[in-house]
């Protein structure tokens, strides 16, 4: 599973904008810079928006800009760096410098630690423009292609042929489609077995979107989280500065503000059917005297109403008389279920009252984590350091009491729940990923017997979803319904003179066996899963360097494509849109809208990357 570049995208927020007529891309004649500035009426009291727009140029960091290198969406695989720490001891890597409890991942020694516990590495630098030769990027030189040739005669001998060769024929992969209606990827001999249910989301008439609003970046002097977004039936939802803040999906007018005593350092994805989520904050904002808080504060909001319904602390024996200190929340019902290094708890999501805390043993068990959504679920961990044992736990929501337990096999140090019901876990079972992509196997589990019911291999080299290894509920670029786990494939070269593509398989919950599922994403694009809707799959195309991205739906027994979005191909849209990765951002889509946002910011290198925003919204209204 490739790895993504070294640090996450610049992001930022503020008052949203609109923008010009046809979106980021001036009309004819463009002003000068229709994004030096935005509306004197969109700037709150104070704030100073960043000098540029999608368009600008962007300067280069200090010590000299990074060599070139393609754009994300452009095709070519990338690098991904180690992933933050959940704050639990990790093995060491050899010839590298450890860091203890507390620290960031990546910083240079002698650098303070950031949030104190559990937080993120550094932002990335979004990779520049394509190179390009004397064609225009698009062929090799002669002599070149007669290397390339070679080189993959050579891997076609020893490998025994390319992995993916055998489930269809390359050279019918369909160009993505540019307006409404189906493409290709039907994909095998899948017999249209059941599925969960038909799908809400309805094809616009027109699926060629505009863009709606963008949020602007505020100015941080440190690495800041902005995980949670969240949509409603009115609203669009995303964690600020110190806040949470409200938007029209349409408009991106601001319409509410939960102001927070500090900042969201834990985001439940998940809320209820009348739109009430969790959260996980810091005590206070950093001052001279404490300039990092410790996230020891969980919190209810009501997303309808735009307020918190309560925020408390709490206590464990291994914390003595501090609080403890969260590292991850979620909910599954009515239940809040936060946990972090020193212990957790759980709480009536309307009331606050505890329901539970989880219990410690002799042994010195203690739960890691909580998956929540349908069921709920926890990652245990017992053993040493040197010699640990996971167990996975489906609980009871309202006591805390298991239901069924499951031991990991040895091996696993960390586990990622991907699903509760059903109950799907995802580990790097004795480091052989590779990758950091945190995954080389997938568990289906029964929860009423805690027995396993099939391992499914899933080969990094092979497939590219992901998960935070250290973080319980983490995982993404996937998607499990219909019985089935949905991933996407690698990169690989198309059929075109330049570029990538891949494809979205799947695998059976039951079997362990891949399925005839296959969806490909066309020449120059790539795409994984956002989430089920109904029976069908909602999925994202990266585009190539001169194209818009595209939504996706996937027919779950047909494997058949509906293009729902596609989004305008002008540059200066397609480097906003490109600069948020999936592994750094939060891609939501509902009723011809979709939403793009950063889960971290960072003004470490003293200059913003101008076609970087907190929030980009695209609409098909």
């Amino acid at each position: 599973m490739t790895q993504p570049p070294n640090d996450p995208p610049q992001g930022g927020f503020g008052a949203p904008q609109d923008p010009p007529p046809g979106g980021f891309g001036a009309p004819t004649p463009p002003p000068a810079d229709p994004f030096a500035q935005p509306p004197a009426d969109a700037v709150p009291p104070g704030a100073t928006p960043p000098a540029g727009g999608f368009g600008a140029p962007t300067p280069p960091p200090a010590g000299g800009a990074p060599a070139p290198q393609p754009p994300a969406g452009y095709g070519y695989p990338q690098t991904q760096p180690p992933q933050p720490g959940y704050g639990y001891p990790q093995a060491p890597v050899p010839g590298q410098p450890q860091q203890g409890y507390g620290f960031p991942q990546g910083m240079p020694p002698g650098q303070p630690p950031q949030q104190g516990y559990g937080y993120p590495t550094a932002p990335m630098q979004q990779p520049p423009t394509p190179p390009q030769n004397g064609n225009g990027g698009k062929k090799f030189s002669t002599q070149m292609q007669i290397v390339v040739a070679a080189a993959v005669a050579v891997v076609l001998i020893v490998g025994a042929g390319i992995w993916y060769a055998g489930s269809g024929d390359d050279n019918k992969k369909n160009e993505a489609t540019q307006s409404g209606g189906t493409s290709g990827g039907t994909g095998g001999e899948n017999k249209g077995g059941a599925t969960d249910g038909a799908g809400k989301e309805k094809v616009p008439a027109d699926p060629k979107s505009k863009v709606a609003f963008q949020v602007p970046l505020p100015k941080v002097t440190e690495v800041t989280k902005v995980d949670g977004s969240w949509l409603t039936d009115k609203a669009y939802v995303k964690t600020g500065l110190n806040e949470v803040v409200a938007y029209d999906p349409a408009k991106g007018t601001k319409l509410w503000s939960i102001p927070l005593a500090g900042q969201v350092c834990a985001a439940s994805r998940h809320m209820t059917d009348d739109f009430r989520t969790a959260i996980a904050f810091e005590q206070a904002k950093p001052s001279k005297t404490a300039k990092y808080q410790p996230c020891n504060q969980v919190g209810a909001l009501d997303l309808k109403t735009g307020k918190l319904l309560w925020s408390k602390s709490v206590t464990a024996a291994t914390s003595g008389d501090a609080p403890v200190r969260f590292a991850e929340v979620t909910i599954s019902g009515d239940t809040v279920a936060a946990g972090g290094l020193e212990g957790g708890a759980a709480f009536d999501l309307n009331t606050g009252a505890e329901r539970w805390k989880p219990k410690t043993s002799s042994d010195g068990c203690y739960d890691l984590g909580y998956g929540g959504g349908e069921a709920l679920a926890a990652v245990r961990k017992c053993g040493t350091y040197d010699d640990p044992q996971l167990v996975v736990q489906a609980l009871n929501p309202t006591t805390g009491a298991p239901i069924s337990s499951y031991k990991m096999p040895p091996g696993v140090d960390y586990a990622s729940i991907v699903s509760t019901k059903p109950l799907v876990v995802a580990a790097d079972v004795g480091d052989t990923a590779g990758d950091g992509s945190g995954i080389s196997d997938f568990f289906s589990i029964d929860t009423e017997t805690g027995k396993l019911i099939t391992r499914i291999a899933a080969d990094a080299e092979k497939y590219a979803a992901r998960c935070v290894s250290t973080k319980v509920e983490s995982c993404g670029q996937l998607a499990v319904g219909n019985n089935r786990i949905y991933l996407p494939t690698e990169e690989h070269e198309g059929t075109g003179d330049y570029g990538n593509t891949n494809e979205i398989v799947s695998f059976d919950l039951t079997t362990g066996k891949q399925t005839g599922d296959r969806a490909d994403a066309g020449n120059r694009y790539t795409m994984f899963p956002l989430r089920m809707d109904g029976g069908n799959i909602i999925a994202y195309r990266k585009p190539p360097y001169d194209k818009g991205g595209q939504v996706v739906s996937i027919d779950g027994a047909t494997f058949k494509q509906t293009v729902l979005m596609e989004n305008p191909s002008d540059e200066s849209v397609r480097n906003a849109e490109t600069s948020f990765l999936p592994d750094y951002s939060e891609f939501r889509y509902s009723d011809g809208h979709l939403f793009l946002s950063s889960t971290m910011l960072s003004n470490s290198s003293g200059s913003l990357d101008k076609d970087d925003r907190l929030v980009v919204s695209f609409t098909c209204d």
